[in-house]
């Protein structure tokens, strides 16, 4: 049994790498060869053939096209493209998952075809709808980056003006989560670990932006959220994100299907890498 470990050919950092290796050493455990290979090694060739094809793989990446070439020629994937699409555009989340969990009020910006909106008329509909202050994302992003906050039209333009005509979507701002937000992670349909996160000068609570984390033991509400929304978008493992509410409600914000576990590790003591291993292992057993 031997399997793929797809990243990125060009996110090199310590950070990624330290990821990497997690991986490949709790499959090692199991006797299972993680071969890494990047989405540069292996080009989606509509024409070439496989030999020998891998058990499964692991797509660590978000190149979902590459994701889904090896799925047409018959591989396995951990996650799967469709998964990764969902969780990759934060438009797709909040569709894929309304009505299934309790999330902010979402509304999504129009698409354009050119460099810049010719009107910004919908911006009145949003206004009037969300009101201010309100949370402005680019639907790609990562690590609490590409996301602001409005708090008046002043500065939703500035936004506008910033962003182009990125892909958007404005969301209700949650003032109760303030600074504060729990990351659970899932594996199967377990919930392996949680933390929370917590920014007392930003009102994005990822460590990324100053934030700070805390070994924390989520409520039953967080967990069935977090393991809701996992199916729902097909996830075979993930990091999912809550916010916290009137009297500290869940409220869903976002999933993650490759969600960077060693700060989690640092934490709590759990590695992410060890269960999906067995995850995988137990998928190939039951086979």
């Amino acid at each position: 049994m031997y399997g793929l470990l797809i990243v990125n050919a060009f996110l090199d950092t310590e950070k990624y790498v330290t990821i990497n290796n997690m991986l490949q050493q709790a499959f090692s455990k199991y006797g299972i060869e993680l071969v890494k290979k990047t989405n540069a090694d292996i080009l989606a060739d509509t024409a070439a053939t496989w030999d020998t094809k891998p058990d499964f793989a692991i797509f660590w990446d978000k190149d979902i096209r590459l994701c889904q070439y090896l799925e047409s020629k018959g591989i396995k994937t951990f996650n799967n493209s469709k998964a990764i699409e969902i969780c990759d555009d934060k438009g797709l989340t909040a569709i894929a998952l309304d009505t299934i969990v309790k999330m902010p009020r979402t509304i999504l910006a129009p698409m354009t075809f050119f460099d810049t909106y010719s009107s910004l008329a919908f911006l009145k509909e949003v206004e009037k709808t969300l009101g201010y202050p309100m949370v402005v994302k680019e639907r790609y992003g990562s690590f609490g980056a590409q996301v602001y906050l409005a708090r008046d039209y002043s500065e939703l333009l500035e936004i506008l003006i910033k962003t182009k005509t990125k892909p958007l979507l404005f969301q209700e701002y949650i003032v109760t989560s303030y600074g504060r937000d729990v990351r659970i992670q899932v594996v199967g349909d377990k919930v392996i670990a949680s933390v929370m996160r917590v920014n007392e000068k930003d009102f994005i609570a990822n460590v990324t932006h100053g934030g700070a984390m805390y070994n924390y033991t989520a409520t039953p509400a967080q967990k069935e959220m977090a393991l809701t929304a996992c199916r729902a978008a097909g996830l075979d493992f993930g990091g999912v994100d809550i916010l916290f509410g009137d009297l500290d409600e869940p409220i869903f914000c976002e999933l993650n299907s490759n969600a960077h576990f060693k700060n989690l590790l640092d934490c709590t003591g759990v590695n992410a890498a060890e269960h999906i291993a067995e995850y995988i292992k137990n998928w190939y057993e039951s086979k």
